[in-house]
């Protein structure tokens, strides 16, 4: 098959301006292509590149998403008009082949494969306005690309991964337990969050590592945005950290760093501003001059001490975990399945550091975070695949399961445990989300193959219990399965996912499972051309 890593067949630079001067130097050294952009006067938009080769063969492709995936992962036949962020993997059924770049690259790149070869786009715009680069090189990416043979593709891609990934950063033992989400859905207390600590202590069972409990959406003053601080409900975050220790559970707490009300009513200037709304959302206003205001501009010096301040009380409060979340939508204003190759949708927007990509400043967010977090464990939710590896131990890597639909969660959850399980160790602990249980919406038999799989993977298990459903029956599968994941030990391989995108043929640990992720909870009716969950 063809092989990219070698000097392209044509390179072109588009530019926001005229191009006068922006120039890319390419460079092969140990088996990896450097591409580098330069420019003075210029502001680069994107930088194209094709390598031409005829492909006469039969061949299925399978790439990879921006953030995370929503249901919509799988092999297909060449169609160029596909993008396919950050790597892809092409199979003949003797070969595998992998094409990407390097994790944490300083530009949003994706790919196309056509049957007369392969397209690399760089975007290294800032916002949707070409990058000042003001005569700096920037690195814009690392470009690698590896064959193997005598392996499935499912292996070569766990290689792969780790070619693109050398140097993750995992967690020191397994994380596993509870996040309180998808039977709640925001509306807890101190009191419901103490009984979920009980449960989840007691599912623990003498487990040497001991679980988390995570509290969504629902512990501060607003729904679903800042200021940080604990509502009536919830009262002192101190003691509920205390609360959860006495339990002998880990305290984990989520937020969404983008957006907070208080601080965005009193400090305008920190906010992103945009000559269009973006995609509705009531907290966009317009102000006198035409433009509109969004949420955080990450890239602004006061909203960066501003973060630091939040996770420092974070840390102060005595939680050892984070999951942050939305921050991909609050800067690009869409969920990743309505991104495109250009991720900035919204028109003439620049970020506060005009000289720096968008990959840039978003990188700069990201390992933010991590310093302010010390050694608190990070989820990522929401946020941007690539540029997490190697910075967050854990990456939420497909969109929400769900408590209420079965078909919610057999689309989003096995799709993305799946096509994405090979990144796991490697970019980071893959989190294909919980099980959830909450009244009688799902039957047992459905979640307990979820739980099942989710246990077994090798990866993060998560549930989320309402209390009063749990039966003895569920409590002992749940036990199994917390005892099981405590370790990750498992080894996990979809056999069938090459034809089939909600995987039911799975090896584990060398043995063959079946499951029924089907049985008698059939599709349901699109309202769209695809389930509008």
């Amino acid at each position: 098959m063809f092989d990219i890593l070698r000097e392209p067949d044509d390179i072109r630079v588009i530019c926001e301006n005229e191009n006068t001067d922006a120039k890319v130097r390419v460079e092969i050294k140990e088996r990896k292509l450097y591409v580098r952009l330069q420019a003075d006067a210029a502001y680069p938009e994107f930088i194209c590149m094709r390598w031409n080769h005829r492909i006469k063969e039969p061949v299925k492709i399978m790439g990879d998403k921006w953030e995370r995936s929503y249901g919509d992962m799988e092999w297909h036949s060449l169609n160029g008009e596909i993008f396919m962020p950050w790597y892809f993997l092409a199979n003949n059924g003797d070969e595998t082949v992998g094409c990407g770049v390097m994790v944490q690259p300083n530009s949003f790149v994706s790919f196309q494969c056509d049957a007369s070869g392969v397209t690399a786009w760089f975007d290294v715009r800032c916002g949707a306005k070409g990058v000042k680069l003001g005569g700096r090189e920037l690195l814009a990416g690392v470009i690698v690309c590896e064959h193997y043979t005598d392996c499935s593709a499912f292996t070569a891609a766990k290689e792969f991964c780790k070619v693109m990934s050398p140097n993750p950063r995992l967690p020191k033992e397994p994380v596993y337990g509870s996040n309180n989400w998808y039977y709640a859905y925001g509306k807890s207390s101190y009191e419901e969050i103490m009984q979920d600590a009980d449960i989840i202590a007691e599912l623990a069972g003498q487990n040497e590592n001991k679980p988390f409990m995570v509290i969504d959406d629902g512990w501060s003053v607003n729904r679903c945005a800042g200021p940080w601080r604990s509502n009536e409900k919830y009262g002192d975050m101190n003691r509920v950290v205390d609360g959860f220790r006495k339990r002998n559970v880990k305290p984990g707490l989520w937020f969404r760093p983008l957006h907070d009300k208080e601080a965005e009513e009193l400090h305008p200037e920190w906010r992103l501003k945009k000559s269009e709304p973006g995609s509705g959302s009531p907290d966009w206003i317009k102000i006198d001059n035409g433009k509109y205001l969004g949420y955080l501009d990450p890239s602004h010096p006061e909203v960066k001490e501003y973060l630091r301040a939040i996770i420092k009380q974070f840390r102060d409060w005595g939680f050892e975990l984070i999951k942050h979340d939305f921050s991909t939508y609050d800067m690009f204003d869409f969920f990743g399945d309505t991104l495109n190759g250009k991720i900035a949708i919204a028109k003439n927007w620049a970020f506060y550091e005009e000289h720096k990509t968008s990959a840039e400043v978003v990188l700069d967010l990201y390992r933010l975070i991590r310093e302010a977090a010390g050694d608190m464990i990070i989820i990522g939710c929401n946020t941007v695949s690539h540029l997490s590896a190697g910075i967050f131990e854990l990456n939420r890597t497909g969109d929400d399961t769900s408590g209420r639909e079965w078909s919610r969660t057999r689309a989003y959850g096995v799709n993305t445990l799946a096509f994405r399980l090979c990144q796991n160790n490697s970019f980071y602990m893959v989190d294909a989300d919980c099980v959830g249980v909450l009244e009688d919406n799902i039957d047992w038999k459905l979640n307990r193959q979820w739980l099942d799989l989710l246990a077994r993977s090798g990866s993060p298990l998560f549930v989320s219990l309402q209390p009063e459903m749990l039966t003895e029956e569920m409590k002992q599968d749940l036990k199994e399965a917390f005892r099981c994941n405590s370790k990750q030990q498992d080894i996990a391989e979809p056999l069938d996912w090459q034809y089939n995108n909600q995987p039911q043929r799975w090896d584990i640990n060398g043995e063959v499972t079946e499951y029924d992720f089907v049985m008698d909870s059939y599709p349901l009716l699109l309202d769209k051309k695809i389930q509008p969950y």
